[in-house]
């Protein structure tokens, strides 16, 4: 866990969130499924003028609903009351009533037309339909989506958005107050319309619709949602980028970024890439990123620094050697790095060491790391002051901790040896704060690339599952790669990492079984089919590292069936 002492902004509780419902009400049509949608009153406090799906709060009536309203075998409470809730707000908002009568029979237009629509009626909603018998379609209502308004926002709802088929016989009309201009559109319609300025959208409404467009029919929708649970769940976080407001979902590669830098959700931190100045991610962490961005590096190689001005200052990866980088990292240290560590002896981490190191001229620091082995490319080598030991600790004493006299900040880089994508590649664990520096075993956006020989397939996998133990002992939420933003929820990011290895290294296999006298060139066609041709030279590297640990499995497994017989 992050120390509260490091974090850049003071704690911040954000607003609570009300339970609330929203109702995605679908049809089939020969052009494709169609999402009914209406637009927000200009004048509404909670997205102004937006197209929306119906909905709104969960009240207590709504709970208490449940008489009459009908309900699956394997549908929750919790479930039946936001259902109740989006049949009234769709009821209320655009006068379509999902109800039946006890022989099942269908509500009416002119029966529908006898309830009163207003928001607050004399008599309740659910006592309305008790009065004339109705029952609620309930039962016909999935769960498609769980939402969470964003952290940073004054008004906030917790938020199931539903789906159901829209009822035959029935016309939306809008009431004309909150809600205008019911409109059936097609969700990739909606989504260029949007795109083209032309229809206003909240970020949670986009992605919705986003995933919506994936189906076809409606029959298609409602069965997937048929587990009774939600698709996915979300509440977002918002960032500055390009000078713009942008919101993103857990999945999306700056979310964890956002969670490090402003955890109570502060609109403050900006996405752009930045290699002028130090981008602080914690007040004890720094990264400037080095102005190399290729097909390899991604943005470009981020270099982290550690510490504070009590402490002084680690720098891990201080990057190629870019006389203009080099520089910003020392001015940005004021030249007090005490070491200066390199996570591998790649190209593009390495060579800035040593240039770095001769501008400290006050007090020469180290340059930390483990030397390259026989097997590195010539472009890679690499020999350091001190070779790190698995396990090492590398610790930096700050300011004396406020109100504890003898105590003072301490920030302490834990080592591990993680060979894989390298043979002399390591990994740094900032205990105090649950951080760890990845370097190029793990990256933010893509997979790292394993080239034999210096790099090595077994040894990689092998590495994750140290990592995630280490994560698991130190309680490490966050990734800090060496290339992309920062990365959350470390152990379920590693072992999606290696479930995607694995998944890749079943396609090699089937595709060697497919070809067995093929070339790399016949195999990578097959197992990198998903890829774009371009990337195939770069994954060629990787698919080697592949075949050549199938084939050690292979020889294993014929060894133990020989020493068995």
């Amino acid at each position: 866990m992050v120390r509260l002492s490091q974090q850049l902004h003071a704690v911040r509780e954000p607003a609570a969130a009300q339970a609330a419902a929203t109702l995605l009400l679908l049809r089939d049509t020969p052009d494709g499924l169609e999402v009914l949608m209406t637009r927000r009153a200009a004048v509404a406090r909670f997205a102004p003028g937006a197209y929306v799906f119906p909905g709104g709060r969960v009240e207590d009536a709504d709970v208490q609903a449940r008489p009459i309203a009908m309900r699956r075998r394997t549908q929750s409470r919790h479930h039946l009351a936001h259902a109740v809730a989006a049949v009234r707000e769709t009821f209320e908002e655009l006068g379509v009533l999902l109800a039946e009568h006890p022989d099942g029979r269908p509500v009416l237009p002119h029966e529908i037309a006898a309830l009163d629509r207003g928001y607050h009626p004399a008599v309740p909603f659910a006592e309305q339909c008790a009065m004339r018998g109705l029952r609620l379609s309930t039962d016909r209502i999935w769960a498609l989506a769980h939402w969470v308004t964003d952290r940073d926002l004054p008004k906030r709802f917790d938020v199931l958005f539903m789906v159901a088929r829209m009822p035959e016989g029935q016309t939306p009309q809008a009431d004309e107050i909150e809600q205008f201009e019911p409109t059936w559109v097609r969700p990739a319609d909606a989504l260029a319309r949007h795109e083209a300025d032309r229809f206003p959208m909240i970020f949670p409404t986009v992605r919705t619709l986003q995933r919506l467009a994936a189906f076809d029919r409606v029959d298609a929708v409602l069965q997937a949602c048929m587990r009774e649970k939600p698709l996915w769940s979300s509440c977002p976080r918002g960032a500055w980028l390009e000078g713009r407001e942008a919101r993103f979902m857990e999945q999306d590669s700056p979310y964890g970024e956002l969670a490090l830098a402003c955890p109570d959700g502060q609109l403050l931190h900006s996405l752009d890439w930045q290699t002028h100045t130090p981008v602080p991610l914690l007040r004890n962490v720094r990264r400037l990123t080095a102005p190399n961005p290729s097909a390899m590096t991604g943005p470009g190689t981020n270099s982290y620094i550690v510490g504070d001005a009590h402490s002084g200052y680690i720098v891990i990866d201080p990057g190629p050697n870019d006389f203009g980088h080099v520089g910003r990292l020392w001015r940005a240290t004021h030249g007090d790095i005490r070491a200066i560590i390199c996570t591998h002896s790649h190209a593009d981490h390495s060579p800035g060491a040593q240039p770095l190191q001769a501008l400290c001229q006050t007090a020469r620091p180290p340059i930390l790391g483990l030397p390259s082995a026989p097997t590195a490319r010539a472009s890679a080598r690499f020999v350091p002051d001190r070779a790190l030991e698995n396990h090492e600790r590398l610790q930096l004493e700050g300011a004396p901790l406020e109100g504890e006299p003898g105590r003072r900040v301490t920030h302490t880089l834990r080592v591990l040896h993680t060979p894989g994508h390298a043979a002399n590649h390591l990994c740094l664990f900032l205990e105090e704060d649950g951080l760890l520096f990845s370097g190029d075993h793990i990256l933010n956006g893509s997979t790292t690339v394993i080239d034999p020989p210096d790099g090595h397939m077994s040894d990689y996998l092998e590495s994750l599952d140290r990592l995630d133990a280490a994560c698991e002992e130190l309680q490490a939420e966050f990734i800090l790669p060496a290339h992309g933003h920062v990365l959350g929820f470390a152990r379920t990011a590693i072992a999606r990492l290696k479930a995607h290895r694995l998944q890749r290294e079943a396609k090699v296999a089937a595709a060697l079984r497919q070809n067995p006298h093929g070339t790399p060139e016949d195999w990578v066609a097959i197992a990198y089919g998903d890829t774009p041709r371009a990337l195939w030279p770069v994954a060629l590297r990787s698919l080697q590292a592949h075949v050549e640990r199938l084939r050690e499995l292979e020889a294993r497994r014929a060894d133990a069936r020989r020493t068995t017989i």
